[in-house]
């Protein structure tokens, strides 16, 4: 796996460990498990609490994670990539959205139970509020699009948008034209994209042309008067810029040249990564696709130790068996009072959360020191004592103590503060939710599932799941079927044991925990 360090080192303790100490330790770390350090992010004197817009590195760390070159960032601890539970929720979550994880050099254990259900019903609430405002969004740009109106996005060559309506844009509308004209009467893409270069053309993203500009410009239905917004298509919706027969003509003539562009392939996620471990060996299983002689591509979990050293002799898992599985057998925790449970524990992280923050107590005590001062005070005014230093005073601490509720009034906002009949309210949601939807299982998964470990068993598997609870953390079943991923076979469907064994062990966490958004 290839990862990137990030080590951060502040200034006002002096007793942290150095940058130099931390590379080492993070370094022998990814040497052990096996992992390819590609760059190093260090932000020096820096803290993790207020400062996240002014570490450079980290900030940098998070955009070049968009370009997929590295899958894990590890850290000396977790505290050097956020102290705030909030900040490094949403940074997790943007890493998370890249296809990277966030691993600790020394510490098995990334949180309490407390802190992983807090952080799952935050962010999940956070991605329902957020689908629930998408949903809204969409449909008043649905509106939009049936009446043909511009519903946002880059406006293409050719166009711009006049009282929402799409119209010819005189000064561009002629460089669509000549492209068009250009590539009908024989001439390359290369060719006409060195001579729109050379005459100081620009897209209309204002940047010089590239061979990908013409192959979006010449399938653009646009330019012969298509107005298209998902499924919505209106013809005549646009002013046409293009005769049909000339962009005819151009598709036949791409499709000769093979100047298609390029469909990237899509990425499958593996929602038990740094979760599911071989019972075997304990060696991590990590998520593989392999195809069949008919083509078929599967995906499967296989264990580390058989794949990098043959070491181990643990059959790989189909991945969408054991990750249903897995669901299914969390959904039976998911009972009433299991619920009342997880509110109980989300709601109280959230108020020790908020009250170990530094600042708030500290403003707090601050306010009533200065009522107290403030009461003090006016007692002497009531008593007669009347002098413009008395008044004067009673103004400064009323202006004090504006200030200070100001800024209790803005730490607080840094925080969600969690009601439990909300998230009693949002939890029941998902009593009833549907298996077969991706997204459900891996709110799931991210909130329940600790560690999954698997064994082969003559007639099927022995599954150990610890749960992120505080009681019937683990259970272990016995399942008969096949989750096989031996792609010269398929698996009929799983049929529970009837002699299903469940085992109630104490509890250990030793995986690192995802974070959702």
């Amino acid at each position: 796996m290839d990862v990137v360090l990030y080590m951060r080192y502040s200034s006002d303790r002096q007793t942290e460990q150095s940058i130099e100490g931390q590379d080492r330790v993070c370094s022998e770390f990814c040497k052990r498990e096996g992992y390819n350090i590609v760059y190093k992010y260090i932000d020096r004197a820096t803290s993790a609490f207020k400062d996240t817009d002014k570490r450079l590195e980290f900030n940098r760390m998070i955009k070049d994670s968009e370009k997929h070159q590295f899958e894990a960032v590890i850290v000396y601890k977790l505290d050097r990539f956020a102290r705030n539970r909030y900040d490094a929720a949403t940074c997790k979550a943007k890493l998370k959205k890249n296809g990277v994880r966030v691993i600790s050099a020394t510490e098995q254990i990334s949180d309490s139970p407390e802190g992983v259900i807090l952080e799952a019903v935050l962010e999940g609430m956070a991605e329902f509020y957020s689908m629930e405002l998408s949903q809204k969004i969409t449909r008043g740009m649905e509106e939009s699009a049936h009446k043909a109106n511009s519903v946002g996005g880059v406006v293409p060559l050719g166009y711009k948008i006049e009282g929402k309506k799409y119209v010819v844009d005189e000064v561009t509308a002629p460089i669509v034209k000549e492209a068009f004209e250009r590539y009908a009467a024989g001439e390359t893409v290369t060719e006409i994209c060195t001579l729109f270069n050379s005459r100081g053309y620009r897209t209309a993203t204002k940047k010089r042309f590239n061979k990908n500009s013409f192959n979006r410009m010449f399938r653009n239905e646009r330019y012969i008067g298509v107005y298209k917004y998902k499924d919505i298509r209106i013809e005549g919706g646009v002013p046409q810029i293009i005769d049909k027969a000339t962009f005819e003509k151009v598709q036949r003539m791409l499709k000769q040249n093979g100047e298609a562009p390029a469909r990237g392939k899509a990425k499958t996620e593996y929602l038990l990564a740094q979760k599911i471990f071989c019972g075997h060996c304990g060696a991590p299983m990590l998520g593989e696709c392999g195809r069949s002689a008919t083509g078929r591509v599967y995906h499967y979990y296989s264990c580390g130790n058989r794949k990098k050293h043959g070491s181990c002799n643990k059959k790989p898992l189909q991945k969408e068996w054991i990750e249903l599985e897995v669901v299914k057998e969390a959904m039976k925790l998911l009972t009433p009072e299991r619920i009342e449970e997880l509110a109980d524990m989300a709601v109280k992280q959230n108020r020790e959360d908020i009250e170990n923050n530094k600042a708030i107590p500290a403003i707090r005590a601050e306010i009533k020191d200065i009522e107290t001062r403030y009461k003090n005070l006016f007692k002497l005014a009531e008593m007669g004592s009347q002098s413009d230093m008395l008044f004067e005073r009673l103004k400064e601490l009323e202006d004090q103590k504006n200030d200070a509720e100001k800024r209790l009034k803005y730490e607080m906002s840094q925080f969600i503060v969690l009601d439990k009949e909300m998230v009693l309210w949002w939890l029941n949601k998902f009593t009833d939710g549907d298996y077969e939807d991706p997204k459900y299982r891996k709110f799931i998964i991210d909130m329940f599932i600790n560690s999954v470990t698997v064994w082969d068993d003559p007639d099927g598997y022995k599954i150990t799941t610890v749960y992120n609870l505080s009681k019937d953390r683990s259970r272990t079943v016995r399942l008969s079927g096949c989750g096989s991923s031996d792609l010269s076979n398929h698996c009929p469907p799983l049929q529970y044991n009837p002699n299903t064994i469940i085992v109630y062990d104490s509890f250990l966490i030793y995986t690192f925990i995802s974070y959702v958004k």
